[in-house]
């Protein structure tokens, strides 16, 4: 239960740190893109771990607004699917997952159901359940584990490359696999979908800010000047990071359950174009010569924040959910291959990344293949969400509907 009293009795955590130096005025504040729960479900009575949770996830929104951050969207992760096939049917998977979708768009939430695959020892059955159901279902998201502390997952990543295979085969628009990524060096309880995921008792939650507009104003008033840039940067951030922590704080006394940090990576979105902000710093197309100087300026300042940090907390560079990022794409300004170079010193690795639709299972699993190889050499939270489009060939341009993409060309793979 949500306890009033308690909330009023740690209201002065806001003020201190919602209070920062009078520059913050000059800024816009960010919105919050995700607060997310972590949950361990019943498949047999689903609903009943939901609810309270939501009542978790509604209560956080609420503090952020009353800070004046308003928060996009509410988001719950399950336990692994990777788990919830034990000892089920096929049909009583494919059940769960209609229904989970069922229960997210009823209530307002979006739902990911974690890594179909963690290990390569794990049952395949799990991915082409996923496959299935994000060929059919809009509010569900999951994803494999590719790499971790033991190693590289062979059998992971060709399975990876089969399910994108049939989803972009069989879900309209090829649109599923913007809600599939392959993740590498992940550490759990991240807020950004689809690369997240939980194997504990559930009752925690995370946060994460669209802060790609931070960065773009205060690149666009230190231009030219790459320490100031730096310095003023990770002070601006804080202010919000310290506002996120004491809302955590706050909600997590008042709950009992468990924060466990912000993501601190400056999400982009639309015209919040961290693409846009990069520019700005270097004075010249992204992709040109200094975008990876930027890249490396804007984590250092993104991980230097004092609070607990989850999930990826780097540079965000989702290629179609950036306006900028999206046209110097199809300008040919930079490829795959430049954006695992700045992922080596900063990244989150390839995020929505378009591709010709005909691309073989055997040319998507070398690309999850690079990406699982670097962040497996650097210890380092890296991830990729392709979107290959059925029927579309290189130089055409994708055409993928919604809010949050934003249509490029596509290229030929290299």
């Amino acid at each position: 239960m949500i306890c009033a009293r308690r909330l009023a009795l740690l209201a002065a955590l806001l003020l201190a740190a919602s209070s920062g130096p009078a520059r913050a005025n000059e800024y816009t504040k960010p919105n919050v893109r995700a607060v997310t729960a972590f949950v361990r479900i019943d498949p047999a009575e689903p609903r009943r771990q939901l609810a309270p949770a939501l009542a978790v996830l509604r209560a956080a929104r609420s503090e952020f607004a009353k800070q004046g951050y308003p928060v996009q969207t509410l988001r719950v992760v399950t336990q692994p699917l990777a788990e919830l096939v034990s000892g089920r049917s096929d049909a009583d998977v494919l059940a769960l997952l209609n229904e989970l979708d069922g229960l997210a768009a009823q209530d307002g939430f979006v739902i990911n159901v974690g890594p179909a695959m963690l290990r390569d020892a794990d049952d395949p059955r799990a991915m082409r359940l996923l496959a299935q159901g994000l060929s059919s279902l809009e509010r569900i998201s999951g994803s494999s584990i590719i790499a971790d502390a033991t190693g590289i997952q062979r059998r992971v990543i060709r399975e990876s490359a089969a399910l994108l295979r049939y989803v972009t085969d069989h879900s309209p628009g090829s649109r599923g696999n913007f809600n599939f990524t392959a993740m590498a060096m992940m550490q759990p309880y991240g807020p950004f979908f689809p690369g997240t995921y939980h194997v504990g008792a559930g009752k925690q939650f995370s946060v994460g800010f669209e802060s790609a507009n931070v960065v773009q104003q205060v690149f666009a008033h230190t231009r030219g000047d790459g320490d100031a840039a730096a310095k003023e940067l990770a002070a601006q951030l804080t202010i919000h990071a310290k506002a996120a922590a004491a809302v955590g704080q706050q909600v997590a006394a008042a709950t009992s359950w468990t924060f466990m940090g912000l993501d601190s990576s400056p999400a982009p979105l639309a015209d919040v174009s961290i693409g846009a902000a990069i520019e700005s710093y270097t004075g010249a197309r992204f992709g040109s010569s200094g975008t990876l100087s930027a890249a490396l300026a804007i984590t250092t300042a993104v991980r230097s924040l004092p609070v607990k940090l989850v999930g990826y907390s780097g540079l965000m560079l989702p290629v179609m959910e950036d306006k900028v990022l999206a046209r110097r794409w199809a300008e040919d300004a930079f490829d795959i291959d430049s954006v695992l170079a700045y992922s080596a010193v900063c990244g989150t690795g390839l995020d929505t990344v378009p591709l010709p639709g005909d691309i073989s299972e055997e040319q998507l699993a070398r690309i999850f293949g690079d990406v699982a190889a670097l962040a497996s050499k650097w210890s380092k939270p890296l991830s990729a969400r392709l979107l290959p489009m059925k029927g579309k060939r290189p130089g055409e341009q994708t055409d993928f509907s919604g809010e949050y993409l934003f249509n490029t060309k596509l290229r030929a793979l290299p």
